[in-house]
């Protein structure tokens, strides 16, 4: 029941990342959530990130390794605690971090939680 709850709260960010996954070349299920590799035009839109992590659904411009894979699992639980806020408590993150003075990503509260457990 708790597993169905997480799932429909953190829903609304998995449909956007699902609308995503036919641009992936290679998909698979863990653990609950849509892992998606191998995406070279997020790159020519001036991405620059490795992956992004979307309710339960984590996209991935290259492949997955482990590190990788155990931080954007953390964005998945926070998804699953916040859901739709997620996404604004994010953006309000980061600009908190750079009004402190700190960099909108690497300051950002639900980046230093994620980063714990890459490494």
């Amino acid at each position: 029941m708790m597993r169905a709850l997480k799932l429909l709260w953190a829903s609304p960010a998995s449909i956007v990342g699902a609308l995503l996954v036919p641009f992936f070349r290679s998909h698979r299920v863990s653990s609950g959530v849509l892992l998606c590799e191998g995406a070279a035009w997020p790159g020519r839109l001036g991405w620059r990130y490795r992956a992004i992590t979307l309710g339960h659904v984590v996209l991935c411009v290259d492949e997955l390794d482990d590190a990788l894979l155990a931080h954007e699992l953390v964005h998945v639980r926070q998804y699953e605690r916040l859901g739709a806020l997620f996404m604004p408590a994010y953006l309000w993150a980061s600009a908190a971090a750079w009004l402190r003075g700190g960099h909108y990503y690497r300051d950002n509260r639900y980046e230093i939680e994620a980063r714990r457990a890459d490494h």
